[in-house]
Parts: structure tokens; C-alpha cells; sequence
């Protein structure tokens, strides 16, 4: 038995000896692994290392409790990797977290989330039984799409055990443009014209009122035309990042290290239409926050309650998670507007029948 399989194994025989349980492996999310009273964790940090890499098919198939920085390491080697920039990655966070989570960075405006890049999964159900879906290839056969059910399931319907993800050349060259508009109207119309118009970026990350941060990447002969052509679109003055100052940027914006450490870290789902009236929330409760791909990130206060925060996003019809949270712990991971209904149930109850995994 290869020492994967007996990795596996070891893991199944840990969730057949009852529960519940709270599988966890880098524990970089602490507010997805928190153990209440009368779970255990379930340590699934032995499931790890790459198993299958095939740079000329861009795909890869990993154990789910792989460090992120080990894949980014292997895929850098061949100028691949997983454009939609995963979060937490110097902190330690694995594949099986990334996915578990759904919590994609920067990169994920132009090219999409977690979601998009997932090929394939095996993992164990409520009753220690493998469960597969998808596959190890692009282009797979039809039916019921398990590898995108488990993104962002925060570890309730099964541990992951196996991961297929599809990758992207890395590109040749980036440039990042940082412009301070005066208003978050201002910077979120921007946004809007930039993303209607003829200019392909990357990356963005506002931070209010007005702050944008902007990547561009391709062939190096072409950014300096691209970057004037997107200052004149932004009508205001722009500062060029290159180097260590880019890089530096957008490690903060990755690592989410602008936020107090001892803020909670809550991820929440968002359109343009909805950003003015969630901010105006976050602002009155003195919360850090900044804005993505529909997404905007929050750091919020500690001595200010969840609830708060869940009773708010209720009212907006607005959804959130939190991933990191200190002094939090009478809150569960969820706030706001609760979706899944009669068919997330019948899901749960498929997949884990004996109540192994907690409820959300």
C-alpha cells in the first residue's frame, strides 16, 4: 500500500471512530475549525504531496492537506500557476482549505474563483466511504458536478482527500497602477468603465474611499502603452509599482495583512450595486475592509459583536463567512442571508447520514 493510500486510510479509520468531527489540516481558517463541545478535530495533515503533475496538460492532482506554497513552488518551475492568487499561502493554508473555503485573491476578477479551476475530488463521506466526481482532465464527462458542490463547504459534507485542479501559464511580465480617486463612487465607477472597456486587467483591489490597485500582465513590450492608456481612462494621476514594491502589494492583498490581527476576518459576497450601502455599514462599526472580485473583505472589530454583523447582512440580503476570528467564538461561520433549502438537505443527509460533520 502506497503511503498516500495508507495516509487515507488512516484518516477514514479516525471518522469511523464517531463524531463529530472537525477535519483540519493547516488550520490557517481558524473560524471554519473551531472545535465546539462534544467534537474532536480530525487531523488530515498526513494527506499530503503532489501525486500526479502534467505541466503539458496544465493540470495537477495533489492530497488535499498539501501546503498551497508547495504547489505554487512546483508549478513554478514549469511557469505555471493558479491565477486566481489563494489566499493565506505563506501562512500555511493547504488545497483542501482553498477549497473548503472558496476564498479566492486577487487574480480571481479577471480569471475567477476556486470553482473554476477544480477538476476533481475524492473524499471521504459521513460513513468513511471514498466518494469521487469529476476527473483528471479538462474537457470530462456530464452529471452531477461534485468537485464544485465542496467549494466553499467548510468541511461539512466530507474531508477532502484528492484534488485535480486545471492551471495557466504564468505571464511574462505585470504592472500594477495605484490611483486614489476622492470618493468610493468615484473609484467604484472606475471599476465599472474598466471592466466594460477594451483593457484587460488583471487585478483589482479598492480600499475606501478611493484607493484602487490595479494589475496589468502580458508581454513586457506591451504594459507601459497599456498602463498610459489606463491612467488616461482613470482621468487622474497614477503611480507605477514595479519590482519589490508590486510584489509587496500584492502579498499584503493575498496575506490580508492589512487588517488588525485582531480583527475578525469575514469574507463577504457582493455586487457593484450593493457596495455602497455594505460599506456604509462597515464604516459606522469602524471595520477595516477592501473590495475585490465581488467580494469584499472585512476586518472586523473585536470588541464589536458578530451578531451585529450577521443582523446587518441579513437586512442588505447579503451572505458572509468568516475565516479568521480570535474573540468571536459565540458566532458560527455564517452570516447573513442562509441559501441551500430543502436540496442542501437532502445533500447532507446522502453524504453524511450518521451527523459526522457539523451543522452550519
Amino acid at each position: 500500500m502506497s503511503v498516500a493510500a495508507l495516509a487515507i486510510e488512516e484518516v477514514a479509520r479516525g471518522l469511523r471512530a464517531g463524531g463529530p468531527v472537525v477535519p483540519r489540516a493547516g488550520g490557517t481558517k481558524t473560524a471554519l475549525t473551531r472545535v465546539p463541545a462534544g467534537a474532536r478535530v480530525l487531523d488530515v495533515s498526513s494527506l499530503r504531496g503532489i501525486l500526479e503533475y502534467r505541466p503539458e496538460e496544465l493540470t495537477f492532482t495533489a492530497l488535499a492537506g498539501t501546503p498551497v506554497a508547495e504547489v505554487a513552488s512546483a508549478l513554478g518551475e514549469h511557469g505555471q500557476h493558479l491565477p486566481f492568487d489563494p489566499l493565506l499561502v505563506d501562512a500555511g493554508a493547504t488545497l483542501g482549505g482553498t477549497v473548503a473555503s472558496g476564498a479566492a485573491g486577487p487574480g480571481s476578477y479577471r480569471h475567477g474563483g476556486v470553482r473554476d479551476y477544480i477538476l476533481g475530488v475524492r473524499m471521504l463521506d459521513g460513513t468513511g466511504r471514498m466518494v469521487r466526481g469529476g476527473g483528471k482532465v479538462v474537457k470530462n464527462a456530464a452529471g452531477f458536478d461534485l468537485p464544485k458542490l465542496v467549494v466553499g463547504s467548510i468541511g461539512r459534507l466530507g474531508v477532502l482527500v484528492e484534488l485535480t485542479f486545471k492551471v495557466f501559464p504564468r505571464p511574462s511580465a505585470t504592472r500594477t497602477l495605484l490611483a486614489d480617486l476622492a470618493t468610493l463612487d468615484a473609484a467604484l465607477d472606475a471599476v465599472t468603465r474598466i471592466a466594460l472597456g477594451p483593457l484587460e486587467v488583471e487585478a483589482v483591489e479598492l480600499e475606501p474611499p478611493g484607493r484602487l490597485w490595479l494589475r496589468l500582465a502580458g508581454p513586457p513590450a506591451t504594459l507601459e502603452a497599456r498602463s498610459a492608456r489606463l491612467a488616461e481612462s482613470l482621468g487622474v494621476a497614477c503611480t507605477p509599482l514595479d519590482g519589490d514594491g508590486e510584489a509587496e502589494a500584492w502579498r499584503i492583498a493575498r496575506e490580508l495583512t492589512w487588517r488588525d490581527p485582531q480583527a475578525a476576518l469575514v469574507k463577504i459576497s457582493v455586487g457593484r450595486s450593493q457596495v455602497a450601502a455594505l460599506d456604509s455599514v462597515l464604516a459606522q462599526a469602524g471595520a477595516q475592509r477592501r473590495y475585490g472580485a465581488r467580494v469584499a473583505w472585512v476586518g472586523w472589530p473585536g470588541e464589536q459583536s458578530l451578531a451585529l454583523l450577521d443582523v446587518e447582512l441579513g437586512r442588505l440580503g447579503l451572505a458572509g463567512i468568516v475565516l479568521l476570528a480570535a474573540d468571536h467564538a459565540e458566532h458560527g461561520p455564517l452570516l447573513g442571508r442562509r441559501d441551500g433549502g430543502a436540496f442542501a438537505a437532502r445533500v447532507r443527509r446522502a453524504l453524511d447520514p450518521d451527523d459526522r460533520f457539523l451543522e452550519v
